[in-house]
This record gives C-alpha cells, sequence and structure tokens, in this order.
C-alpha cells in the first residue's frame, strides 16, 4: 500500500497528516513559509531558532498542533537536544528541513574583509550545524519508514554569486552534502535540497540594486517571495522519487 507521500489520491490538506517536520531557522522568512505550508498540508510542525524566541513562539500557537524549541544548530549538544527534545513532545521525526543559515555581506573582491572569523561563523551554522542536525535526526528519520531531509541551500551554492565569497563556498557545501548523503542514505532516506536566488524577505530588504538586477534580467522578471521557495520545499516533501537533486528556485535567472 502506498504511503501518504506517493498516493495521488491524497490531498494536499491531509496528506502529511500523522507526520512530524522539524524547520530549522523557521522564526520568519523561508522557513516560516513552509511550517505554514507543512502545517496546512497536515503535518505536525516544530518551529525553531536560536534568537527570535517570541516569533517563534508566536508562530507555533498560529499552527494546529506545532510547537517551538529554541537551539543553536551551530553548537552540537543544543542540535541533539533540539532533536531529543522533538522525539521526547511527538515521538517521531519523518522530516528535517535545513533552513537555518547566516551570512555576511562582503564584496567578493574584498578579501580582506573575509576574515577567517567570518569563514568560521558562517560554516559553524552553516554547514556544521546543517551536518550535526542531520547527523542526530538520521537514526528516528529511519525508524520513520518515510524519512528524508530536505535542505535550504542557495543558487550562489551553483554559480560565483552570493553575498560573499564564504556563505557562496558554504552553500556549495551544503549541496555537495546532499548528494552525498542521498547517495549513502538510500532507500530508507531521501535527501534533496533547493538553491534560492533572490528571496523578499526582512534580510534582504534593502539590496535594491541586487532586486533591480534581478527584475531585469531574469524570466519571471521578479523577485522570490519565501512562498515560492517554501512551494517548492514541500514539493520536494511529496516526490517519492526523488533524492539527491538541488533545484533551482531563481525564476529562471540562471538562463542569463
Amino acid at each position: 500500500m502506498p504511503d501518504s507521500t506517493s498516493s495521488p489520491r491524497t490531498t494536499r490538506n491531509t496528506q502529511f497528516r500523522g507526520q512530524t517536520v522539524l524547520i530549522s531557522g523557521s522564526s520568519s522568512g523561508i522557513g516560516a513559509s513552509t511550517a505554514r505550508l507543512f502545517a496546512e498540508s497536515g503535518a505536525t510542525v516544530v518551529i525553531n531558532s536560536s534568537t527570535s524566541v517570541e516569533a517563534g513562539e508566536a508562530l507555533a500557537a498560529e499552527l494546529p498542533d506545532a510547537s517551538y524549541v529554541q537551539a543553536d544548530i551551530a553548537d552540537e549538544a543544543q542540535a541533539r537536544r533540539l532533536i531529543d527534545q522533538v522525539l521526547t513532545e511527538q515521538g517521531r521525526l519523518d522530516v528535517l528541513v535545513n533552513n537555518a543559515g547566516t551570512t555576511e555581506v562582503i564584496s567578493h573582491g574584498d578579501l580582506e574583509a573575509a576574515s577567517p572569523a567570518i569563514w568560521r561563523r558562517i560554516f559553524d551554522v552553516n554547514v556544521i550545524g546543517t551536518w550535526q542536525l542531520t547527523v542526530a535526526a538520521v537514526p528516528h528519520l529511519r525508524t520513520s519508514g518515510r524519512g528524508q531531509v530536505i535542505n535550504v541551500s542557495s543558487v550562489a551554492g551553483e554559480r560565483p554569486v552570493g553575498s560573499s565569497i564564504p556563505y557562496a563556498c558554504s552553500k556549495a557545501a551544503v549541496s555537495h552534502m546532499t548528494r552525498l548523503l542521498a547517495n549513502t542514505l538510500g532507500p530508507d532516506i531521501r535527501v534533496n535540497a533547493v538553491a534560492p536566488g533572490l528571496v523578499d524577505t526582512p534580510w534582504t530588504a534593502d539590496w535594491d540594486l541586487v532586486r533591480e538586477f534581478v527584475i531585469a534580467q531574469a524570466p519571471l522578471q521578479r523577485s522570490a517571495c519565501p512562498e515560492d521557495v517554501a512551494e517548492v520545499i514541500v514539493g520536494l516533501a511529496r516526490a517519492a522519487y526523488v533524492t539527491g537533486e538541488v533545484v533551482i528556485v531563481d525564476g529562471g535567472l540562471n538562463l542569463r
């Protein structure tokens, strides 16, 4: 009998019923939109952030059966505690969305500004944090019988662009980690990623020149909203025969 993620007769509002979805870095932006969309599809969602506690708790209160856990995934003990708390409170984990990330806006030509300290801070969250949260989750995702990981990478990990060279390199690592884990963890666990271009969030509110360039060059002539990326994340969660893919979500800008 097909499970709920593969049955074509399952409606959107019940497709993830009975499943628990943990989304790191989900108090706002892409993570919050993804949480809402999974909740609309019947999932029990766990919201997480390292700061922004009030926003995370408010989002959890807004969604049916959702909960909030504060944890900094860059800290291994906190990453493991986050997974342990999800299992204690929900009894299962079916989908891990590694959305938490950070950056520093540095011109690519300003090599001195991209200090080793900045490299370490960005990699600690974007790469090491993603890795250690995934490692802690894997045994429970296997137990689920339909476990999966969806990473939020970036078009900066696929092309020589991005808010800084350290950020772009960190996202290239996340994209390749996705492929390596998919190859290693199948058939028990599927691993995919999305690679967004410019997304309109509070983080990018003042990136006017970048936004003008995207609008002028991308075939779809606009930047993304968080819901655009959330749709692809949930779509990958539904796609039972897809693993190891990094899906670019940039309105076609990569074609130009």
